[in-house]
């Protein structure tokens, strides 16, 4: 079957994804000693979802750096991401609850691949509980089964899954009550990039960087874009620019392309 525009990442992106999130843990390590030039948090409470298949051990880079910002950070503690379960849909509400409850402050949350679509209906359901959402290379504006890699891997649970989601996303139609950025990468090995980008608005945004899909959370421009958006103030927001010395790191960010005629139903993956 031919390969239609804006069908999924090449075979070569796809295959080459374990090795380049490695390089791009080195690059995390490499660049470490820019760590102390992060902009400082304020200590509000921030929630860290992982992607399919993934469990809280993934994100243990991205909360450790968040922590030593001053931030209050939290994994998900539900264990392997295997789709919306009843333990998935009910205990991220219960999650929210708990944070919000415990700090009496609205919530950052930060969503990896799956993992950000779970965030994204999390702001939908509780806006007054979540003060932002950032995404990274997660698909919420996904049309077709074409267009990930990880369809076949995400069926193979639907069996246990209790929310059924049509192509494309029905919670998509309108932009989130909450600000939004989505970082993400042309060079995705899972996901098509496209499928990760915010229609423009007022409070929403899109940040290129050049990770892979599986390193993008621990990738040094990826971790500088989240720092910069967890430090505005509480109730303020602008979009990123990023520092004069790190401005190769990102790429000029894409415009959505708007959707188009072959959109399809499907069962929904990430």
């Amino acid at each position: 079957m031919a390969r239609q525009q804006g069908d999924g990442p090449t075979l070569p992106l796809y295959l080459s994804e374990p090795g380049r999130a490695v390089a791009d843990y080195g690059l995390y390590l490499a660049a470490r000693p820019l760590a102390q030039r992060l902009p400082k948090g304020d200590g509000h409470p921030v929630l860290v979802l992982p992607g399919l298949l993934a469990d809280d051990r993934s994100t243990r880079v991205l909360r450790a750096t968040l922590r030593r910002l001053g931030y209050r950070v939290h994994g998900w503690g539900l264990g392997r991401n295997i789709g919306p379960t009843a333990t998935c849909v009910n205990g991220l509400r219960d999650k929210l609850d708990y944070l919000h409850g415990r700090y009496r402050r609205e919530v950052t949350v930060i969503g990896w691949s799956l993992g950000g679509i779970f965030a994204r209906d999390l702001a939908r359901q509780c806006p007054d509980a979540v003060r932002q959402v950032i995404t990274l290379g997660s698909p919420f504006r996904i049309e077709r089964h074409s267009q990930t890699r990880a369809s076949k891997v995400y069926d193979r649970y639907a069996h246990l899954h209790v929310e059924q989601r049509p192509y494309p996303l029905e919670s998509e139609g309108c932009p989130l009550p909450v600000p939004a950025t989505s970082i993400y990468s042309h060079f995705d090995g899972i996901v098509h990039w496209q499928t990760c980008l915010n229609v423009p608005g007022e409070r929403c945004e899109n940040i290129a960087v050049t990770a892979s899909h599986l390193g993008i959370g621990h990738h040094p421009a990826a971790l500088w874009a989240i720092a910069d958006r967890l430090a505005q103030p509480e109730g303020e927001w602008e979009p990123f620019r990023a520092p004069a010395f790190l401005r190769p790191a990102f790429p000029k960010p894409a415009m959505p392309a708007a959707p188009g005629p072959d959109t399809i139903s499907s069962r929904s993956a990430a």
